[in-house]
């Protein structure tokens, strides 16, 4: 999997026309964060752990288009009632990451999770990239 930073392509959905936002979707604007990711792959396929603070499910945008995987999301980190900030360092509220993937990943049968800030996409391998056992026969 190679990790592409794209920032000019833009999905239907959140594409601007006229200068607004698409109605009903998340505004990603020119700046956003990268989120850190983890990686980890096996026999079974990859597993991708993305570091999302703040985001809810339903700032959270996750779409697959052919060989590229694309997660944007906006965060709800607020401060509380009765106090103010002196200091932030995560001032931006939007996220994005965009990775090319492999050929040999079923993406037909990608899992995710959010839970704690976590975002954990499970892509399992295509049928045809999986190991497998030949039997050899005597003869």
């Amino acid at each position: 999997m190679r990790n592409d930073v794209q920032t000019t392509s833009r999905s239907p959905a959140t594409t601007r026309q006229s200068g607004t936002p698409a109605a009903d979707q998340p505004r990603y604007g020119d700046a956003s964060l990268t989120p850190p990711v983890d990686v980890l792959e096996d026999a079974g396929g990859i597993t991708l752990y993305a570091d999302l603070p703040g985001v809810s499910r339903e700032q959270l945008n996750l779409q697959v288009e052919s060989d590229t995987l694309t997660i944007e999301a906006e965060s709800n980190l607020s401060v509380p009632a009765g106090l103010t900030s002196s200091h932030t360092e995560v001032g931006l509220a939007r996220f994005r990451r965009v990775f090319t993937l492999s050929k040999e990943l079923d993406t037909e049968r990608v899992s995710a999770e959010l839970a704690q800030g976590v975002l954990k996409l499970r892509i399992p391998k295509a049928r045809h990239a999986q190991p497998r056992r030949i039997e050899v026969q005597v003869a």
